[in-house]
């Protein structure tokens, strides 16, 4: 625990752990699957970054830091859509109370996608945001839009390890961490 943080991570296809392998790397932090993450775990750390693939607006496993008090929370999540451009204000409303977002420090990156290892459901929940995107007229679709019916069915990867330095800056300077 050289800075006493933890990183702590839920990821279905890799992308999420992938980008808490590289935060923990950068921090020299603890670094944990959010299956094997107790809430006595989470108060003997200064900071936790808790990490988790977005899904149909939920935020997945979020529930383990929402429901245990931290002293210092951090969020990352990762999907598809572009941070610079994407709208999650849904997201934010769906998965955290107005006085937990008062608080909360939040980072959206870029994950990747192969859509020959989805699962059936996941299979099935692209497939019918695809039809949604397709029905809605051209005018109306923003850049994600056109993207994700560009690259529907195929392997796409956006990951970067320049998309953490945001989140391990902010640590660095928000909590005097060298």
């Amino acid at each position: 625990m050289a800075n006493n943080i933890l990183v702590v991570y839920k990821s279905k296809y890799g992308s999420t752990k992938k980008y808490a392998e590289w935060i923990s790397q950068e921090l020299e932090a603890d670094l944990v699957e959010a299956k094997t993450a107790t809430p006595g775990m989470l108060k003997k750390y200064d900071i936790v970054i808790y990490g988790g693939g977005l899904y149909a607006g939920g935020i997945s496993g979020v529930k383990l830091v929402t429901k245990n008090p931290c002293q210092n929370l951090i969020i990352f999540t990762v999907g598809l859509g572009d941070p610079k451009t994407s709208d999650y204000s849904e997201i934010l409303k769906l998965n955290f109370t107005p006085e937990f977002q008062e608080n909360l420090k939040l980072f959206h990156l870029r994950g990747d996608i192969d859509y020959s290892k989805l699962s059936l459901l996941h299979k099935m929940m692209m497939a019918v945001m695809r039809r949604s995107i397709a029905r809605k007229p051209e005018e109306e679709r923003d850049m994600d839009d056109t993207l994700f019916l560009e690259t529907y069915g195929s392997k796409i990867n956006f990951a970067s390890k320049e998309y953490i330095q945001e989140l391990v800056s902010y640590v660095r300077e928000s909590m005097a961490i060298e």
